[in-house]
């Protein structure tokens, strides 16, 4: 149990935390979520002991070990698996000790070593840290490389793959999410899942809150403020708060008619595409959250294209990758990609990280020249294009509207101002320079920059990595808003699914269309993650029509009893979802947290316990399910 006592944190003269009360239960996945400033970052570094309290107290565990995210990597020559085992500490330690002994030809100290290393569970660690490389996206063969031949992406996920390495009753992440692909994403989020200690996360990505979380602190003005339930159960009983307030009731009567919008522009197509049903159902999920989504600082939108061509940009049997020095051959990515763009299409790209997404993307844009085959676009195409170095692009020393005014000179002053208030930069903020801006601000920058042109497609590759929350619905609502066509890349799940109508698969040096929504990708890397990995197929035998009829009745007796077991496992999450709500109830009543600690115990232990026998049940429900369904 981690308990704050009016907890108060500055930062310089800026009071980021004032008179906190709060208790985090033992086996909670907690995630801290709020507007960036608002001192997220900064409870991570008191927990850590980098910060003290300006007031109050903070109360840990004894001999609680902590596990975190490192914010460099050292450039080492160690190979990354040694790297990733050296995260459990004390067994780094027992094998180096280990070594040491053998060097030293001392037979009682080898025989220690060999006995801690054993209570360690050492023996497996490097198995172990190599399904965590695997998870994160690291092929085998990378598993030996040093660890200063990774670019800065890659370095992040080792330093994650160590953390999760380390033994720990708490676990620390702050924005985990970023520099994964969407494979790597859900992998995590299994993990994470089956994490046994607590979980404190700080995401921006809501449908990786949605499914790892089992409760949610909202930091806001200074205070703290603890909802049980993952993020869009926190969306929803905020949402009840600022209504009993009758905060933004206006806005908020605006919001509804423009989600209803979203929903009844949908619904039409709803028969004809499984994607379109997908987007009805995470339309709906919002409804009743209006007041939050009125509360957001801003709100911006892509200007209405000036041409909306049919056929705006085609790939015929073309080679994508990277033209090489003279006498080398071409770094082929992509063969024979057939890629075809109509008016309004919007499509999300995809796979794991190096696969090719980001070079589909810049071939897309003509950044990238074929290198065999053709790329055909409309005379009237106009592209925005926003690719991962776009942020950085922007010119130090300039202003948002040096920015503006660079791309067009002749326009007054006042229409420039106009347009950049409009994107949240008012006032003087227009005129301040870009070297103070956060990652955040010069996203939305970029983004301001590329609707001045009224593109009619938009290219987006990694658009969020730098926005929080409320950018990332701003931004969802602005292209779901978008009449022009779009190609997204993403591993935000939640934006994806809102504003994209069909999803292409890009791996193995292939681009395929994928044939299903974001749950059945979800569906489709788990199931191919269980099946065993073959170089080829083995023919199978001739079956007997006897031997047909003795399966069919064993599979007809396998199906009554998977069915028998489903209604059990309904019956039984039904009962453990009533109790769940009481214990909720319960201990979000602050009169439970004056009553005995040995109270106050019992009942995060019962709702620990609990909530795992769900997701136990859960997940072999959803096992029992698709094989009834296949």
């Amino acid at each position: 149990m981690i308990a704050f006592r009016h907890f108060a944190l500055r930062r310089g003269s800026r009071l980021l935390l004032s008179d906190i009360d709060l208790v985090i239960q033992s086996g909670w996945r907690l995630g801290v979520v709020g507007r960036n400033g608002c001192g997220k970052s900064s409870l991570f570094a008191a927990l850590q002991g980098q910060l003290e309290a300006d007031a109050g107290e903070l109360d840990l565990p004894a001999k609680l070990r902590l596990a975190s995210v490192a914010q460099e990597t050292p450039a080492l020559p160690d190979p990354a698996i040694d790297y990733v085992m050296g995260g459990d500490v004390e067994l780094a330690t027992a094998i180096r000790d280990e070594a040491d002994a053998q060097a030293r030809g001392d037979t009682e100290a080898m025989a220690r070593a060999h006995h801690r290393i054993e209570e360690l569970h050492g023996y497996d660690a490097r198995a172990r840290a190599g399904r965590l490389l695997h998870g994160l996206g690291f092929s085998p063969e990378t598993h030996e490389r040093a660890v200063c031949e990774f670019s800065g992406g890659w370095r992040v996920r080792l330093n994650l793959a160590r953390a999760l390495m380390a033994p720990s009753e708490l676990l620390l992440l702050d924005e985990p999410t970023n520099h994964l692909d969407l494979d790597a994403v859900l992998w995590l989020e299994e993990w994470l899942r089956r994490y046994q200690g607590t979980l404190l996360v700080i995401s921006h990505d809501r449908e990786f809150l949605d499914g790892v979380i089992t409760h949610t602190l909202h930091l806001t003005e200074g205070r703290a403020k603890l909802y049980a339930g993952n993020y869009s159960a926190f969306e929803r009983q905020r949402a009840e708060q600022l209504r009993l307030q009758q905060i933004a009731h206006e806005r908020e009567q605006a919001e509804r008619a423009h989600l209803q919008s979203f929903i009844d522009r949908f619904k039409a197509k709803a028969s004809k595409a499984k994607q379109a049903q997908s987007r009805v159902k995470r339309l709906e999920k919002m409804a009743g959250t209006e007041a939050v989504r009125a509360e957001r600082a801003f709100r911006f939108q892509f200007a209405v294209p000036d041409r909306l061509p049919d056929s705006m940009l085609q790939l015929e049997e073309v080679e994508a990758g990277y033209a090489a020095d003279a006498g080398a051959p071409p770094a082929v990515i992509l063969r024979d990609v057939r890629f075809r763009l109509e008016a309004g299409e919007r499509v999300g790209l995809l796979g794991p990280n190096g696969a090719g997404k980001s070079t589909l993307v810049k071939t897309l844009v003509g950044e990238l020249p074929a290198l065999q085959g053709e790329r055909k676009v409309h005379k009237d195409l106009k592209i925005g294009y926003f690719a991962q170095h776009t942020v950085e692009s922007l010119h130090e020393g300039a202003s948002p509207f040096d920015h503006l005014q660079d791309k067009a000179p002749g326009v007054g002053a006042q229409v420039l101002r106009d347009f950049l208030g409009g994107w949240n930069f008012a006032g003087d903020r227009a005129f301040e320079s870009v070297d103070g801006f956060s990652g955040g601000e010069r996203a939305r920058l970029a983004l301001a920059l590329i609707a001045w042109d009224k593109p009619n497609l938009l290219l987006l590759d990694e658009p969020t990595n730098h926005l929080d929350l409320d950018m990332r619905e701003a931004l969802a609502d602005a292209l779901a808003d978008f009449d022009g066509a779009l190609v997204l890349v993403s591993h935000d799940r939640h934006l994806l699914g809102m504003v994209c109508d069909s999803f292409w698969r890009v791996a193995d040096h292939k681009v395929e269309a994928f044939d299903g929504d974001l749950e059945d990708y979800a569906r489709w890397l788990r199931a191919r993650g269980a099946a065993p990995r073959k170089t080829g197929e083995e023919a199978k035998p001739v079956e007997s029509a006897a031997d047909r009829r003795r399966a069919a009745a064993a599979q007809r007796e396998s199906e009554k009893a998977s069915r028998q077991r489903v209604k059990k496992i309904e019956t039984r999450v039904a009962a453990i979802d009533e109790e769940l709500t009481k214990l909720e109830q319960k201990l979000a009543d602050p009169a439970t947290y004056n009553g005995p600690t040995a109270e106050l115990m019992k009942l995060g232990q019962r709702q620990a316990e609990l909530r795992k026998e769900k997701e136990t049940l859960e997940a072999e429900w959803l096992e029992l399910y698709e094989l009834l369904e296949a």
